[in-house]
């Protein structure tokens, strides 16, 4: 598949538009699972924070992974009691079910999701999401392995996730420090072609996501946090291991074949200079010729080391065609991956004939030069020799520039894949909001926050004695959309009708005004 003819690109890189008064710019999630007790503490100092410090209008949505306490209780009435909280329900575990799900469905320009224990500094928050809002950057993330970064927690959970991120290194070649911080912000914009490619549902969702994006070529910011250890957490660390090791080998294998898209991502702001339109040039070919120079001069370098290698123990003859057989494969390889942008195994045995076909011109050339060489000296020294190679070879390279482009990787327009699909749930016109909006949750996560704080507080008790009733027998069935669909659809909820907040307009103790 070529990226240049990739139907699955994203948008350039903007700042964020101002939002209109009913749109957050923010979606904060946080995923639970029988967290009835630190549910309440966190969301309230959550929305504290927001309230305070953040410029925009925002949206805390509490994302309950099966519950079996009385989460959904609780979370129920905070949605009640605040007009920028939601809750919301899925039947099934799984933190990267959680946030594919409401991410997908969630309107707002960018996404977060935080830990429910709040172990990040919330100061660390707004650092997250700007380089987002201003167009900088793709993604965002929290890292504690940071040098700046403060963090306290005990020697097994340090040694773990150190050994974790330097696994991912060296298996993936991941260039982000901390995978597993619970801290991290994506565009909308990008999701929606990200999270479809994700198979995850569980804790390996956060790397996956990363390992995508990163190879991908998407901009990684991150923020050094403070960090303390919730001692209470009750992550499974064996378990978790075992399934992000599994993870890490199903990636990379899947990396290894090819069988990943990421040309559906790579490039895909339209801001490169190597896609730019040039007068009277066809298009994309200034983006291959600066992928096939950079190629080419790294061949060179590859087939001159080789060459001298060669020649300590063969002739100028034999030396010149091994050492340009060895690097016509090399040149070959990675002029159809990176020049080209052709992804996984189909054609690339007949890619390879046919270059060594080029190859064979190229020799050609090459002797041909040398030949020539030897016809008027009869002892030429070691340097007149690559000098002539290396004026054999820049013509060489123009031509097998020429055949890669019209024979051996012709432009030819891939058909458009289907549209991936991902799982959806809670949107207006889905089962899943039907019934969660007229279910036991409806009045207590969908009232009116126009009403006094006397009958807010009245109607919030009703509902949630109302839902203690009725809680479990409402089912939460899930929808399927088309991974396009999903984020251009508002949730249809008037608590989502928020108005920006400015730090200066909070009771902040430290503004006097």
């Amino acid at each position: 598949m070529r990226t240049d003819s990739s139907s699955g690109t994203l948008p350039a890189r903007e700042h964020l538009p101002a939002a209109a008064a009913g749109t957050p710019v923010l979606d904060v999630v946080i995923p639970v699972y029988n967290e009835e007790k630190d549910l309440q503490p966190c969301v309230l100092r959550l929305h504290e924070h927001l309230k305070r410090t953040f410029p925009y209008a925002f949206r805390i949505t509490v994302a309950d992974n099966a519950s079996t306490d009385t989460t959904p209780l609780v979370a129920a009435r905070l949605a009640a009691e605040l007009p920028e909280v939601r809750s919301f329900r899925l039947e099934q575990k799984g933190r990267g079910r959680a946030l594919r799900t409401v991410w997908s469905a969630s309107d707002a320009p960018i996404l977060a999701y935080m830990d429910v224990d709040l172990s990040t500094d919330l100061n660390a928050l707004l650092p997250l999401v700007a380089p987002l809002i201003s167009g900088h950057s793709d993604l965002a993330i929290g890292s504690r392995l940071a040098r700046s970064s403060r963090v306290v927690r005990g020697a097994k959970r340090e040694f773990i996730s150190r050994t974790y991120n330097l696994i991912l290194r060296g298996s993936l070649q991941a260039r982000f420090t901390d995978a597993q911080c619970g801290f991290k912000a994506i565009r909308r914009d990008v999701a929606q072609i990200l999270l479809p490619l994700i198979e995850d549902t569980g804790w390996f969702f956060d790397t996956e996501m990363l390992v995508l994006a990163e190879r991908a070529g998407l901009r990684i910011h991150e923020v050094p946090v403070d960090w303390v250890d919730d001692p209470d957490s009750t992550v499974h660390i064996v378990k978790t291991a075992t399934d992000d090791l599994k993870g890490v080998l199903r990636v990379g294998k899947a990396l290894a074949t090819g069988s990943l898209p990421l040309d559906r991502l790579a490039r895909p702001f339209g801001d490169d200079p190597r896609d730019r339109d040039i007068k009277d040039v066809p298009k994309g070919l200034a983006r291959q010729l600066v992928g096939f120079c950079v190629v080419g001069g790294m061949s060179t370098l590859f087939y001159l080391v080789l060459y001298s290698a060669f020649r300590g123990f063969a002739g100028s003859q034999i030396a010149n065609a091994l050492a340009l057989l060895v690097s016509a494969v090399a040149n070959t390889a990675a002029n159809r991956r990176l020049t080209f942008g052709v992804r996984g195994r189909g054609g690339a045995v007949r890619h390879q004939a046919q270059g060594l076909v080029v190859f064979g011109i190229g020799l050609a050339l090459t002797s041909g030069s040398l030949a020539a060489l030897n016809a008027a000296t009869s002892d030429p020294g070691h340097s007149t020799e690559l000098a002539v190679l290396i004026a054999a070879n820049l013509a060489a390279t123009v031509l097998r520039f020429l055949l890669f482009r019209a024979w051996v990787f012709p432009d030819e327009t891939d058909e458009p894949a289907s549209p991936s699909t991902v799982v959806a749930s809670h949107l207006p016109n889905s089962p899943v909001y039907q019934a969660y909006t007229t279910g036991p949750y409806a009045n207590a996560s969908h009232s009116n926050a126009s009403h006094s704080n006397a009958s807010h507080n009245n109607a919030s008790h009703n509902n949630v004695n109302n839902a203690n009733a009725s809680y479990g027998n409402s089912p939460y069935p899930t929808d399927q959309f088309r991974a396009g669909d999903v984020a251009d659809r508002t949730w249809g909820d008037p608590t989502t009708r928020l108005q920006p907040v400015r730090p200066h307009d909070s009771q902040d103790p430290r503004n006097p005004r």
